[in-house]
């Protein structure tokens, strides 16, 4: 007769390669947002981990191999974030509101993304530009934009002929921006940009301008 101890032995060693890539995957996010590609050291990478260099290798390839997933995982987990909520059942104002309210509190809770984002810019996306993935992950978002603008269209809220990929850039550049800046912009001007009432008081004016943008 196999005990219960014997019996669950099988489905924890098919578990332990999903929890030692997620734990490489994790700490690679730590290293690589705070040190980019080039300053991230794979050695510090496995000790972090609590793997190893050779398990590093064997399931992303190399180093660059591990940036692109920890990147297409950055820009995913975004996605699916987004995407918690039912977007097509709201009301076209209702709805980009939530999409810019979205944007912006995502870069507010994840400076790792902009790190990441920051550093990919760097080198031009030559390395996510070999990702099979990316376009995938935002053509469900630009057809909902798309959806927005027709609604907004036909209720007579929006005006017509904007485009979708030009409106995202400019939703995801007032909270990127925002906060890849913060604290340059904080000792220029002065002000604690990353305070709770600085970021309310930012994002109330983002959504103004997007909305007083597409109104009619």
């Amino acid at each position: 007769m196999v005990s219960k101890k014997q019996s669950s032995m099988p489905a924890k060693r098919a578990r332990q390669p999903d929890v030692t890539r997620r734990n490489i995957l994790d700490a690679a996010l730590y290293e690589f947002a705070a040190k980019g590609l080039a300053g991230a050291r794979v050695d510090e990478i496995a000790a972090r981990s609590g793997s190893n260099k050779r398990m590093i290798y064997e399931y992303f390839g190399n180093k660059e191999g591990l940036w692109l997933t920890v990147l297409e995982n950055a820009y995913e987990k975004m996605r699916e974030e987004e995407h918690a909520i039912d977007v097509a059942r709201m009301p076209p104002v209702e709805g980009m509101r939530y999409l810019m309210e979205f944007n912006f509190r995502y870069c507010s809770r994840n400076p790792e993304f902009i790190a990441l984002l920051s550093a990919e810019n760097l080198h031009r996306a030559s390395y996510l530009r070999d990702s099979k993935k990316i376009q995938q992950l935002y053509s469900p978002l630009l057809a909902v934009i798309r959806d927005l603008l027709k609604r907004g269209e036909r209720e007579g809220v929006f005006r017509k002929g904007v485009d979708p990929v030009e409106l995202y850039i400019t939703i995801a550049a007032l909270g990127m921006f925002y906060f890849s800046n913060a604290y340059t912009l904080s000792t220029i001007f002065g002000r604690n940009l990353l305070s709770p009432r600085n970021q309310k008081a930012r994002l109330d004016h983002s959504i103004e301008v997007v909305l007083g943008y597409l109104r009619p």
